[in-house]
């Protein structure tokens, strides 16, 4: 589960109402304005980077877009980095960075998530930064959003706390704005790292953003559902319970993990996750790709492994297409379960709210595996009962009240993953995937 330290900021600041409609085929022009009656608006739009064309209409500073992605060239400098997790030592890095142009939603944003999928070989990293235009009319300066690496020989991967000032502060993974401040615009920049004096460099296949203004509702009538039959995809199912007491230094499984345990269950569902040599360092080697899965999303400085981004990071580093964006409803949910793609969405409900899971939470992890014709929610619960079997994960929740735990709360925070040979459904028209 994920920490009240994180959530109790998100569930105070970020809430909001679904739309009624189901998602619109259609992509481009921003929806109009709400009529007076109709549910507040709840601006989301998601807007990423993943090819050539799409790098080459930002600006490179030693670094070049190739068939695999962004990669160092010839480097813009070198910097001296000491892990503040590591042994205390300073290495030299060669960077190049790549910032995108300014991205202007459509609406006044309040807050931001990042998202990417990269591969970091040898001893190499990336950074991932934001900057916008705030309502004074002033740019903001960089704020980092993760010092990432696929792996940890190197490098402890984190997300970096202090970063508050006027305009904004950056909590865990989100740029949130503060004093009711608003940014209309937003740049990435992603800084690339190697060791000095060797040749590996990361490789950025994708990098995006979700951009959203949520409005101040505690709860929200049920969208009207777009089934009409049930479909419930082949999911895996994993309980977070069995690894009660794994790996202290990886917040210590059970409870902790629903994140990596969901994530776990997605790429099981695509086929896909650590081999058994991978895995061999997990004693007990019960469903171990969740172990694993927990240490390669851990962040060192959240101390946990919920971090939203290093999740869809983790599941790009096999080859899938990984991001995190909010959804306005469950009717936008289930177009993704017609498509064939489950989702891992962030909820957070006191005990009696959510019937079925027989526990309440200031902050959790599931996946949407399926809908019943009537709009009921079929999820793989990892922390279902709390019960530690895997036999108990499968739960239906009531869509009313599942849609009530997650939307106003975490503001339809979901993990998409899925492969490239899988399309997307059709986005709405204010386009949030």
């Amino acid at each position: 589960m994920r920490r009240l330290s994180r959530l109790s900021v998100i569930i105070a600041g970020v809430v909001g109402a679904a739309l009624v409609a189901p998602p619109s085929p259609t992509t481009g022009a921003v929806p109009v304005e709400a009529k007076k009656g109709d549910p507040p608006p709840r601006h989301v739009l998601y807007r990423d980077y993943d090819s050539a064309a799409d790098f080459s209409t930002g600006t490179f500073d030693g670094t070049a877009a190739t068939p695999d992605g962004l990669q160092i060239s010839t480097p813009a400098g070198q910097r001296d980095y000491t892990d503040p997790f590591g042994d205390g030592s300073a290495k030299t890095y060669d960077y190049g960075t790549w910032t995108s142009p300014a991205v202007a939603p459509g609406f006044d944003y309040s807050e931001l998530i990042a998202s990417w999928n990269a591969s970091t070989p040898g001893d190499s990293w990336i950074e991932v930064n934001v900057r916008g235009t705030a309502d004074t009319g002033a740019t903001s300066k960089w704020y980092v959003l993760g010092r990432w690496a696929a792996g940890d020989a190197h490098l402890h991967r984190t997300s970096v706390s202090g970063q508050r000032d006027e305009l904004a502060t950056v909590l865990v993974d989100t740029l949130a704005t503060v004093d009711d401040h608003v940014f209309s615009d937003w740049q990435l920049r992603i800084d690339l790292y190697r060791l000095a004096g060797t040749g590996d460099t990361p490789s950025v296949r994708t990098v995006g953003a979700m951009a959203s203004s949520l409005p101040d509702v505690k709860k929200i009538p049920a969208s009207p559902t777009t089934m009409t039959r049930d479909i419930v995809l082949d999911v895996p199912e994993y309980s977070q319970e069995t690894h009660i007491g794994h790996y202290p230094e990886w917040d210590n499984g059970g409870e902790a993990w629903c994140s990596p345990t969901s994530t776990a269950m997605a790429l099981d569902y695509w086929g896909l996750g650590p081999t058994p040599e991978d895995t061999a360092w997990v004693d007990p080697p019960l469903d171990a790709q969740v172990d694993h899965a927990a240490r390669y999303v851990y962040d060192y400085l959240y101390d946990g492994a919920g971090n939203w981004p290093y999740n869809t990071a983790y599941a790009g580093t096999f080859g899938l297409e990984g991001f995190v964006t909010r959804l306005r409803s469950l009717a936008e949910a289930e177009q993704f379960i017609k498509a064939g793609i489950p989702l891992v969405v962030s909820m957070s409900f006191k005990k009696g709210q959510l019937d079925g899971a027989g526990y309440g939470t200031n902050g959790h992890l599931m996946v949407i595996r399926g809908f019943e014709a009537d709009g009921d929610v079929v999820a793989n619960d990892p922390a279902s009962h709390l019960i530690p079997s895997n036999e108990e994960v499968e739960v239906t929740y009531d869509r009313e009240q599942f849609e009530n735990a997650w939307v106003p709360h975490s503001g339809g925070v979901a993990y998409v993953i899925h492969p490239s040979s899988v399309p997307l459904p059709p986005a709405p028209a204010e386009a949030n995937w």
